[in-house]
Order: structure tokens, then C-alpha cells, then sequence
């Protein structure tokens, strides 16, 4: 019952993605362009996401998930090394391919041999991701 929830949730994530233009990678790079051709359409996007989410965070204080398991905990809010490093390689992929993990995936069936290129690459990077911060972690250890 859970995959099916989660079936049902990742389809309609999608279905807004596309729905929003999310998936079109200009849309995005019109975003990032504020001295050029800007498109603010992202913000609604964000906006329409982030608002109804901090209401729903609201609500499920205290409260247990409908379909079992608990809700995770909020996350720490200091800033680290691995969140400078995983949000600048975000941003970097996000800047120049216009796509994010989501829009990535939900546009494999329409994108082209490019889109499939820049997901290999997204898994290949969040498969040596773990390896690289051991590795960095040994060299320089965190605070």
C-alpha cells in the first residue's frame, strides 16, 4: 500500500512539474537570467509549493502519517561543509542544464538523448557523492 502512495504522490509531482513548465529547461535558465530575458514564472511555482508545505508542517505537529511511520524530524540548521557542497553542486547542475532531479526524471519520456545524458550523469554523482565525503572527510575533518 505504501509503493502505491508513493506511486500516486510521485505522479502527481510530475504531473505538476510538467503542468508548470518546470520541465522545460529554458523556463528554468530564464530564471537564473535576471540581467537578460528573466522569467519569473519559477517564483509562482515556488511559491505555490513552499506556501501550502510550512501550512502542512503546521498542521502535522503532534500528529502521526495516515499511512504509519512518523513524520522525519526537522533538519539541523547549521550550516556545514556538506550542505556549501551539495547545494553548490546542485546549483551548478541547476544553472547549467536547467534541471533538477525531479524535472530531470519526469522529462526522460519527452527530453531526448540529453535529458537521459544529464540523469546517468545526476546518478553517477549522487553514487560517488558518499565515497567523496569520506574521502574528503579523512583529509579535513569537520567541525
Amino acid at each position: 500500500m505504501h509503493l502505491l502512495y508513493a506511486f500516486i504522490a510521485g505522479g502527481l509531482f510530475g504531473a505538476g512539474l510538467f503542468v508548470s513548465g518546470m520541465t522545460d529547461t529554458s523556463k528554468v535558465q530564464g530564471w537564473l537570467d535576471v540581467f537578460g530575458a528573466w522569467d519569473p514564472t519559477l517564483a509562482f511555482v515556488m511559491g505555490g509549493a513552499i506556501i501550502p508545505m510550512a501550512i502542512a508542517w503546521r498542521l502535522v505537529e503532534g500528529r502521526k502519517p495516515l499511512v504509519g511511520g512518523a513524520f522525519p524530524e526537522p533538519s539541523e540548521p547549521r550550516l556545514g561543509r556538506n550542505l556549501v557542497l551539495g547545494s553548490t553542486m546542485f546549483g551548478a547542475g541547476w544553472g547549467l542544464a536547467g534541471l533538477c532531479p525531479g524535472p530531470a526524471i519526469a522529462s526522460l519520456s519527452y527530453g531526448g538523448i540529453w535529458h537521459w545524458v544529464f540523469v546517468a550523469a545526476m546518478l553517477a554523482g549522487m553514487a560517488l557523492a558518499p565515497l567523496l565525503r569520506v574521502r574528503l572527510d579523512r583529509l579535513v575533518p569537520a567541525e
